[in-house]
């Protein structure tokens, strides 16, 4: 298998798409000429078209409105959105309409639509543009929400997205495109809501998601250098959840420290916990512990962000706290 970065396994999966199917095509601020904001469509104008790559205004209404009209009309689009932050923008057309109206229509209509938006902090781009609103997407049933955490995972992912007939958010952590990692070679798509176990343990269980997936297998090393193995759960996706991973592992180890870079509150730890203690609660010997950003609008000072976001040493300090 070769070995790439996260960068380069998403825009392997698009360019391959596109070669597959000419229903599909791209569009999103900078796509073309500028080769997209973090580099994920160079060399795409040259090679596709204008037709296929399309730049557009800085107006995410635009875009997204645009792309939903696509799909209704046959086409496969991928809209592309600088950042996770300007969803907000589009906020009307994802949540009320893409998410809808295959439901509301009665099975009549389809969306075959990808949203790609980059996400989280860690970038000194200030408390407005680095957030992890990932969870408030998940929250609306209709909306498919996928978030990898590793290259392999993202192409496989990110394939079987463009060929759903739903609409999908596709959410890419912008500190990780660097991020190295083996990818298998020819075509080959991964289920969009599959689980997955990313490291076996019997001591504990983690269960996280995104960028979050490296820091904790991170966090198990240095934890394994103790005499403690963690089990690492990767969601992939939000929405649809599976939780029957998550649950094996958990019924195995008996404990639990959930992972997230958004806020604490409210958030997926919170979604996560809940399902375990229902479902689960026989098997619990200590309080599920949770990791997550601090409860502030990240701070711009490269200092203040690092400390506010939730760092390997945090999900030690969890998984000691859970082992007690």
């Amino acid at each position: 298998m070769a070995v790439i970065t996260m960068r380069e396994a998403i825009s392997q999966a698009i360019w391959e798409e596109m070669e597959r199917d000419e229903k599909v095509f791209i569009m999103g601020e900078e796509v073309g000429v500028w080769g997209g904001s973090y580099a994920v469509t160079k060399g795409f104008l040259d090679h596709f078209g204008e037709k296929r790559v399309r730049d557009t205004p800085i107006a995410e209404t635009a875009i997204v409105g645009a792309a939903i009209g696509s799909a209704l009309n046959g086409m496969r689009p991928i809209a592309e959105l600088m950042t996770m932050n300007f969803a907000f923008v589009a906020m009307d057309h994802i949540v009320n309409e893409a998410a809808k109206l295959h439901y509301m229509f009665g099975g009549q209509m389809v969306l075959p639509l990808v949203i790609r938006a980059p996400g989280g902090g860690g970038r000194q781009l200030a408390a407005t543009h680095s957030q992890t609103p990932d969870v408030i997407f998940a929250h609306f049933p209709g909306l498919k929400v996928v978030a990898p955490g590793t290259p392999a995972d993202a192409k496989g992912l990110l394939k079987a997205a463009v060929r759903s007939d739903d609409p999908i958010l596709y959410i890419e952590n912008a500190t990780i495109y660097q991020m190295k990692g083996e990818v298998p070679d020819g075509d080959y798509t991964i289920p969009i809501g599959q689980s997955k176990i990313q490291r076996e343990g019997k001591d504990l269980t983690i269960v996280t998601y995104s960028k979050m997936v490296k820091y904790s297998l991170d966090a198990a090393e240095q934890l394994s250098k103790q005499g403690i193995e963690a089990e690492i759960v990767d969601l992939r996706s939000l929405r649809p959840l599976d939780m029957g991973p998550v649950l094996e592992s958990f019924k195995k180890t008996n404990r639990a420290v959930i992972v997230e870079e958004g806020w604490r509150s409210f958030g997926v730890g919170a979604e996560i916990s809940a399902r375990i203690y229902e479902e689960a609660f026989d098997y619990i010997d200590a309080p599920i512990q949770r990791v997550a950003q601090k409860e502030v609008p990240l701070p711009y000072n490269s200092h203040l962000e690092q400390l506010a976001l939730p760092q390997v040493e945090d999900i030690i300090q969890a998984a000691k706290e859970v082992m007690r």
